[in-house]
């Protein structure tokens, strides 16, 4: 059975680790083998951000996506590795336009489905769609205060560069449950 205080402790030894993001995968990759376990415990029923566990060295993250829902590129400035327990997250990657270095243009993807795991090094960009007509349910564990450190978004709206903001991202989330009824 699943039990997210073991998993926080498991990704909290991943830490001390030499290559802690490949120890933190690993975690993962274990977890997701049981991804229904997951589901079970998690529950999810509605899109959001939910904090598991937030320190200066780790973060981690319950991130469920509403049906069609679409995050705009953002960077996390420390590694991040992605396990998805339902649904499936469509990740697409960017590079900054070295002509405009204030905007991104779009350089691949890659499609994750239940039980897999993506590793994102610290200066990864990456926008986030969810292409289901069903919530996608994923753990998102991230090298760093995901919280607190300043970083970037592009958008919604124009390519451009601008702080990241916490506000804006949920109400993204709002929006995406509202537009499928998934409302509490």
């Amino acid at each position: 059975m699943f039990d997210v205080a073991e998993l926080i402790s498991q990704c909290q030894a991943a830490v001390g680790q030499s290559e802690p993001h490949r120890a933190v995968r690993e975690v993962l990759e274990g977890t997701m083998a049981d991804a229904e376990a997951v589901g079970d415990v998690m529950r999810p029923r509605q899109g959001g951000l939910n904090i598991l566990h937030s320190a200066p060295d780790l973060t981690v993250l319950h991130v469920v996506w509403a049906p069609g829902m679409v995050l705009f590129p953002h960077d996390h400035l420390m590694w991040a590795a992605i396990g998805i327990y339902a649904g499936q997250e469509d990740n697409t990657f960017y590079r900054r336009d070295p002509e405009q270095p204030t905007t991104v243009t779009s350089s691949g993807g890659k499609e994750l489905k239940v039980g897999d795991v993506l590793v994102l090094g610290r200066d990864a960009i990456h926008g986030v769609a969810n292409p289901l007509a069903q919530i996608t349910g994923a753990i998102h564990v991230y090298g760093g205060d995901f919280v607190n450190q300043p970083r970037s978004q592009w958008g919604p709206g124009p390519l451009e560069e601008r702080p990241y903001d916490m506000a804006v991202v949920n109400a993204q989330f709002a929006e995406g449950n509202e537009a499928t009824g998934l409302t509490k």
